[in-house]
């Protein structure tokens, strides 16, 4: 992949994006339209970053200099992610997922783990498997905040590039790896909130629905801290979501209903030689 490749890749990966949205019920995603400038903007910021710290991992299938697919992997100290991976959708079923997937996999040599975030598309978790990774399913948890259970939450505070080492060292704690290079790119883009006591630290990343983009803890009481405190942030009347809950993140799914959620089954949290980091709530894009 290079950089002349972002805008055709990003492109095909709304086209199938849409598709997938399509296919699922009410209240999964916002309904497929035109990409926003701002998810335009970040999609492409992202692949920038990749391209940056992970050459090696950037992968686009070209046919006579059109792009019709891209993947995206990282490699983070010992653990490797899939980042992005999609098919422009008249090409799916061609082979060309199968080559992007061999590609990708190439750049995870070396590493001890490996994790992958899927949809429930049955073609997906069927190369995810046969390239040894282990499917966990996933809850969706989405809708408005009911305000009135907002606890008062103490010991969370504003973060900052200055805490990078913090969330390194949870990371390391509950991932087995730092996200490192990923912490300051989402610092540009999200809000930060961190808990720091004696029993204890982590932090989550917030978009500006209120939104978990990226949670850890060293322990269930203070991920929950943090999910509330992250909830509090949604502008009142405005959909929130938390994804990639798997059964080990009960703690999430308890703060969930208790704050009104609706829940629902989504699709996999894909991992190899690694068990579901609790308590954890990944990135789609930073895993």
């Amino acid at each position: 992949m290079r950089d002349s490749d972002i805008t055709a890749a990003r492109a095909l990966t709304h086209e199938a994006l849409q598709l997938v949205r399509a296919n699922r019920p009410p209240g999964a995603a916002p309904p497929p339209g035109p990409p926003t400038p701002e998810w335009s903007s970040l999609w492409s910021r992202r692949a920038k970053h990749f391209l940056r710290y992970d050459p090696e991992g950037c992968w686009v299938a070209d046919d006579s200099g059109e792009v019709v697919g891209v993947a995206m992997a990282l490699r983070r100290e010992k653990l490797w992610g899939l980042s992005a991976y999609f098919v422009r959708p008249d090409r799916q079923g061609s082979g060309i997922g199968s080559a992007l997937l061999d590609a990708v996999l190439g750049y995870s040599q070396g590493c001890l783990r490996g994790i992958i975030i899927s949809t429930a598309d049955p073609r997906a978790a069927r190369r995810y498997r046969l390239a040894g990774f282990t499917l966990h399913p996933t809850i969706r948890a989405w809708g408005v905040v009911d305000r009135s259970t907002l606890p008062i939450v103490d010991g969370v505070r504003e973060g900052g590039p200055g805490d990078r080492d913090l969330c390194d060292s949870v990371d390391r704690q509950i991932r087995g790896a730092a996200h490192g290079v990923d912490h300051e790119f989402l610092c540009d883009t999200c809000g930060l909130l961190v808990c720091d006591t004696f029993t204890g630290s982590g932090y989550c990343f917030v978009d500006s629905t209120g939104s978990p983009v990226l949670l850890a803890a060293t322990n269930r009481k203070l991920a929950q801290r943090l999910l509330w405190s992250a909830l509090a942030r949604s502008p009142e009347g405005s959909t929130v979501r938390i994804d990639y809950l798997t059964a080990a993140q009960e703690w999430a799914v308890d703060v969930a209903l208790a704050a009104g959620l609706m829940l629902r089954n989504e699709g996999y949290l894909c991992l190899r030689h690694l068990r579901p980091p609790t308590p954890y709530i990944p990135s789609g894009a930073f895993l």
